[in-house]
């Protein structure tokens, strides 16, 4: 019968044997390296869970060695993943709402400033940043034209209603993209259907609506995933999809209701610039 010294020598060398193999996993496969990243914020981590990043950027075809450009990355949830996974072979752009425009909103100013903060707060991960400003019609060049192999937008859709310029938003990707570039899409997703006055006031988008705006800009669509589906979100709350999970727009008042539902039902869909 093995000693207890024995059994916990072989538990402790089973453990560290995980652990190299982790470690060799990561250095595989630096976009999981990345999110792995201990210079992550930790409440950022903690949704994961809801945003799947891994699967996410990998449907997307992410590779080390693109040029990518995030669409308003607001605090920079995204750009802490992508800004360390492509530091040393590609290239990221930051192309934020921007700041200093006339009518530019207080969250656009909070958020370019605490993203600047956060640039400027770990150069050893973040200090290749290249930050964009995007306001059409004005500011509307994310980077050079046709230099981009991806562009990404997480949940912004539905902002771009209020202002009407969701359409010159899509045409700023066409023309940032390289002709077989990529267009991802992340957004909350609304019954077919749903009227316009719905979204600007749920947050949720329909599906087809989003897909004409990226036709008409020249898109061609390419694929979808269900990666960030939810089929417990059934998108009829008093405040809108704010009322779920991150935001808890509601505070207290069925708290434990929504944390159980989680994140938004979410649309994942892949878009492609034709001419290659």
């Amino acid at each position: 019968m093995p000693s207890t010294l024995s059994v916990r020598a072989a538990l402790l060398l089973g453990l560290a044997a995980v652990a190299v193999s982790a470690v060799a996993a990561q250095r595989q496969d630096p976009l999981a390296a990345a999110i792995a990243g201990s210079s992550r914020t930790a409440k950022f981590t903690a949704r994961d869970q809801y945003r799947h990043p891994l699967e996410t950027l990998r449907f997307f075809g992410l590779r080390p060695n693109q040029t990518v450009v995030e669409i308003w990355p607001g605090r920079g949830w995204y750009m802490e993943i992508l800004a360390p996974y492509l530091r040393e072979q590609g290239k990221y752009y930051a192309a934020i709402e921007a700041p200093d425009v006339p009518g530019a909103s207080k969250e656009a100013k909070d958020n370019a400033a605490a993203l600047r903060k956060r640039i400027a707060d770990d150069p050893t991960h973040l200090g290749k940043v290249i930050v964009t400003d995007l306001h059409p019609p004005q500011l509307t060049e994310i980077c050079p034209p046709g230099t981009a192999d991806v562009v990404l937008t997480f949940r912004n859709v539905h902002n771009w209603l209020e202002t009407g310029d969701q359409q010159a938003q899509f045409n700023a990707f066409f023309k940032a993209l390289k002709p077989g570039g990529v267009l991802g899409v992340v957004e909350h997703r609304a019954r077919a259907g749903t009227s316009l006055g719905e979204m600007r006031k749920s947050g949720y988008m329909d599906e087809d609506y989003i897909r004409k705006l990226a036709a008409t800009a020249g898109f061609r669509f390419d694929a979808q995933s269900p990666v960030n589906n939810n089929p417990q979100d059934t998108r009829d709350y008093p405040q809108g999809v704010w009322t779920l999970p991150p935001t808890l727009a509601l505070g207290a008042t069925d708290r434990d209701k929504y944390l159980a539902i989680g994140e938004s039902d979410r649309m994942t869909l892949r878009f492609v610039k034709p001419g290659r």
